[in-house]
């Protein structure tokens, strides 16, 4: 058996990318999102994780998308220069990390390396934990890069999220095949 790599900024940026793009996701398709970042089955099958448990979860997503995510300033936007964007995710990270009553705490479980936990203890609700983890993942990825290294792919036919913490320039596109089919684009345009 393979061991997964936990990495919950990836899992928010899958999460919050599945909830955008089907607002009403089935409890069955959060769940096995959730199993491919590492939940074990078990903890997302029946009543452990149920109807009002998904409701609450795509919630918390939303509220992640809205509030941290999503950039009320798409680039290019010349007047709202990188350190603003950064300063937004910040303080919006610490009112998601304030209200869900962070305290951090180290936990070790399901064969897991000890980590951080900062939801409410161990019978926190899927959607606190979700905003909790969440936000503190992204606020590690944020002072480890001194950036808000997620973003939106710039490709006006994506608008795929992305979690952008490989070495070089920020990233604007979600793949390379987007980055690819922009400049291609970009240089028949020209051409023309």
């Amino acid at each position: 058996m393979v061991k997964q790599e936990f990495r919950p900024a990836q899992r928010a940026i899958d999460l919050a990318d599945a909830v955008r793009a089907t607002p009403d996701l089935s409890r069955e398709a959060l769940a096995e999102l959730l199993v491919r970042h590492g939940e074990r089955p078990v903890d997302v099958a029946g009543e452990a994780f149920g109807e009002g448990d998904a409701a609450a979860l795509r919630g918390a997503v939303q509220r992640l998308l809205d509030e941290v995510l999503t950039d009320p300033h798409p680039d290019p936007a010349p007047d709202i220069s990188a350190d603003a964007r950064t300063d937004r995710a910040a303080h919006a990270l610490n009112r998601l990390l304030a209200d869900c009553g962070a305290r951090p705490r180290l936990s070790r479980h399901d064969g897991q390396p000890w980590h951080l936990h900062v939801d409410r203890g161990d019978d926190a609700g899927w959607a606190d934990w979700f905003l909790a983890s969440s936000a503190l993942a992204l606020a590690q990825v944020l002072t480890e890069y001194g950036r808000a290294t997620w973003g939106t792919c710039a490709s006006p036919r994506c608008g795929t999220l992305f979690l952008g913490t490989g070495p070089g320039s920020p990233r604007r596109y979600c793949s390379p095949a987007c980055a690819s089919r922009e400049r291609v684009a970009a240089h028949r345009r020209r051409m023309r």
